[in-house]
Formats: C-alpha cells, sequence, structure tokens
C-alpha cells in the first residue's frame, strides 16, 4: 500500500470536513440533486468522450494508486549480476531456471528471448516496443483521470447555474432565496472536491508511477542486453550503476 497516498486523502478530507464541522452541521453540505447532477453528469461526459470499456477501467487505475510496488534500483542491479556471473560461468542456457523463478513478466520475456538465441539488438527493439506499451497504457489512465478532473467541476458550475436559475423565479420569497443559494452552491463544491481532492492528485501520482517504472524497466533492458551480448559482468555493472546516484553505486560484481 501506498501509505502518503493513503496521508494525504485522509488529511485533505479531514481539514474540509474540520472546517465544516467547525461552523454547523455536516448535513447542510449534503444535498442528493447536485451529487446526481457532479457525479452522474461526470460519468456522463466521460462515457461519451471515452468507450465504455475505458470508463469502466477508473477503479483499477485508482486502485493502482493505492496498491504499487516496483523492485528498487539496487535489488535488479544484484539480480542481473546474480544473472551475469551464472551466465559466464555455466552458459545463458543456465538461466533457463530464472525464467521460471522471476515474478515480472517483463524480465521473463527478455531472459526468454536471450535464451531462445535472439541477437542482441532484436532483444531489444522486441524490449522497446513493450515498454512502449506499457507506457502508453499508463498514459491513458492518466488521461482518463485527467477528464474526470476536466468535467467534474464544468458539471459543478452547471449544477450552480440550473439552481441560480430557480432561485431567482421565486424571488418574491426572500426566506428562499438564501437556502436556494447554498444548494445551488453545492454543486460547485462537489465538482471543486472531486477534481482537486481526488482526480487530479491521483493523476499526479500516475504520472510519478509511469516515471519510476520507465526507469527500472530502462535498467532492466541495459541489463538484459549486457546478457544478450555476453558482457563482462564488470562492465555490465558499470553501465547499470549510471541508474544510480553516485553515492548508492555499487562496487561488488
Amino acid at each position: 500500500m501506498d501509505l502518503a497516498t493513503i496521508l494525504g486523502i485522509i488529511i485533505s478530507f479531514g481539514l474540509v470536513l474540520m472546517a465544516i464541522l467547525s461552523s454547523g452541521s455536516i448535513f447542510i453540505f449534503i444535498d442528493v440533486p447536485s451529487l446526481m447532477i457532479v457525479i452522474g453528469g461526470t460519468f456522463g461526459c466521460c462515457f461519451t468522450n471515452y468507450p465504455i470499456y475505458q470508463v469502466i477501467r477508473i477503479i483499477g487505475i485508482i486502485k493502482k494508486t493505492f496498491a504499487f510496488s516496483l523492485e528498487s534500483v539496487d535489488l535488479t542491479i544484484a539480480r542481473f549480476m546474480d544473472y551475469a556471473n551464472k551466465a559466464r560461468k555455466e552458459g545463458i542456457l543456465a538461466l533457463e531456471g530464472a525464467v521460471s523463478q522471476t515474478n515480472d513478466p517483463f524480465i521473463a520475456k527478455g531472459l526468454q528471448l536471450i535464451i531462445d538465441g535472439m541477437e542482441p539488438q532484436s532483444v531489444k527493439e522486441v524490449m522497446e516496443l513493450e515498454l512502449m506499451s506499457l507506457q502508453s497504457r499508463h498514459q491513458s489512465g492518466i488521461e482518463l483521470l485527467n477528464t474526470f478532473a476536466t468535467f467534474a467541476p464544468a458539471m459543478g458550475m452547471i449544477g450552480t447555474v440550473i439552481g441560480l436559475v430557480q432561485m431567482l423565479q421565486n424571488m418574491s420569497d426572500p426566506s428562499s432565496i438564501g437556502p436556494a443559494m447554498a444548494v445551488a452552491l453545492l454543486t460547485t463544491f462537489y465538482g471543486a472536491v472531486l477534481a482537486n481532492l481526488i482526480f487530479t492528485p491521483l493523476s499526479g501520482k500516475l504520472k510519478i508511477r509511469d516515471q519510476e517504472e520507465t526507469i527500472l524497466r530502462e535498467l532492466q533492458i541495459v541489463g538484459l542486453l549486457g546478457l544478450a551480448s555476453g558482457e563482462n559482468p564488470r562492465i555490465l555493472l558499470e553501465k547499470m550503476n549510471s541508474f544510480q546516484p553516485p553515492t548508492n553505486r555499487t562496487t561488488e560484481v
């Protein structure tokens, strides 16, 4: 679980809730028609903008911001040093066991291509295509969250306009103006909360995740190409160390 995401949501929603409770009841901020306009309208716009299967992915996309783990750069380098030393001593076919042992499909695919005797250039092309496909999937998820963040405030403004029009039709009753105005503004409130406390921050988190995984996959491609070319483990280590800050680089082959 990503602690930062959980803490961020708890803190942001907690402060908003404290501000509400400090000056009244939370129930005055609950209005079903306003919620229907903002939430229903936002999903409706996204269904119009995207194929239905992409909008349904929103649950899985949000889940990834909470449950996400990557192998560290240190462990990846150590893993490939083991592979390189084993391949140098016993031959590249000795890595067949590593294919079934690794739980990373990206590495497993690269190792299998090498074991099958594919040329290093071909291995590079295949793995770079895999990386491009991965980045494309990530980008589609980021864009979907950004679209939700765009439509939610817009639907909030539409709800506010609807409420104001209804309020102006009852100007003959001054006692109804205050409550009607409050309800009209709630749609803007809901849209702003959804966009700025949920969708936009989660989109930003996914961008960071995409960058982190891209760097890790590029490191793994360097390792795979070193294995495919039969490079000396020391040379391979120096190449992979370039992905590390100088203070974190290892000298053990």
